[in-house]
């Protein structure tokens, strides 16, 4: 019988090529807003699964859903731009 321990360690073990490169973080980064606009929209609509339909939790969900929306829009406007130069 084989010891789990020692697949454990094959599969925790340190490599460096594990690591995101610097690209990556700065994609990363730079996909911040819309995934922080996303991690909105998704903490209003949890918010609203339990409570009944109201005028506020509508305005919540669509205020929430333009912000990823436009967030979206810098990310592709800015990525259109740094194609351009």
């Amino acid at each position: 019988m084989e010891s789990i321990v020692t697949v454990q360690q094959a599969v925790t073990a340190f490599e460096p090529w594990l690591e995101p490169t610097d690209a990556e973080l700065e994609v990363i980064e730079q996909e911040m807003p819309v995934i922080e606009a996303e991690v909105d929209l998704l903490d209003v609509q949890i918010s609203l699964l339990d409570r009944p339909a109201s005028e506020l939790g509508t305005r919540r969900l669509r205020r929430a859903a333009h912000k990823v929306l436009a967030a979206r829009a810098a990310l592709a406007n800015q990525a259109g731009m740094g194609d351009a130069a």
